[in-house]
C-alpha cells in the first residue's frame, strides 16, 4: 500500500465532530502527512482550524477538490449523503466523497436519519476514539 499523505477531514454545521477528530489524530501523524480540514460553511472550518488542522477550506468546490487529492478521509456520515447535515451536502459533494478513491471512514449519526446495521449504538466520544484508531491503523501507526 502507498503512504497515506494527505488525511481529510470535512465537516458542516458548527464543526464538533470534525475538530474533535482534529484534536484526536493530529498527534498521532507522523510528520510527512499533511492534516486539511473542508467544512461545508465558514463556522465548521473554523473550529476544525482552531483545533489544530494544517489548512482549511470551505463550501462545495473546495470539498470537491480537496476529497480528489486525499489519501484518507473521515467525517460524520452525513458527508455522503447528498442534502445531509441538514441540507448542507450539496449532491455534487456527496459524489465526490463517495467517488474519491480515498479511504473512507465514517462516523455513525441517527441525526441523519440513517442507520448502519451491525454497528452498535454508543456515544460520540466512543465513535471518535474508534475512527481514530482506524485511521491510524490505515497510517501504518
Amino acid at each position: 500500500m502507498d503512504r497515506i499523505r494527505t488525511v481529510l477531514i470535512l465537516d458542516g454545521q458548527g464543526g464538533g465532530v470534525g475538530s474533535q477528530l482534529v484534536k484526536l489524530l493530529k498527534p498521532r501523524l507522523p510528520e510527512d502527512c499533511r492534516l486539511l480540514c473542508v467544512g461545508t460553511n465558514v463556522a465548521a472550518t473554523s473550529a476544525m482550524l482552531r483545533a489544530g488542522a494544517a489548512q482549511g477550506a470551505t463550501g462545495e468546490n473546495a470539498v470537491v477538490y480537496n476529497a480528489a487529492q486525499a489519501d484518507l478521509i473521515l467525517g460524520p456520515i452525513g458527508v455522503v449523503l447528498a442534502n445531509g447535515i441538514l441540507g448542507e451536502v450539496s449532491p455534487a459533494m456527496a459524489a465526490a466523497v463517495t467517488g474519491a478513491g480515498a479511504v473512507k471512514i465514517l462516523i455513525p449519526s441517527s441525526s441523519c436519519g440513517v442507520y448502519v446495521a451491525g454497528v452498535e449504538e454508543c456515544r460520540l466520544e466512543e465513535y471518535l476514539r474508534r475512527a481514530v484508531d482506524l485511521a491510524a491503523r490505515e497510517l501504518g501507526l
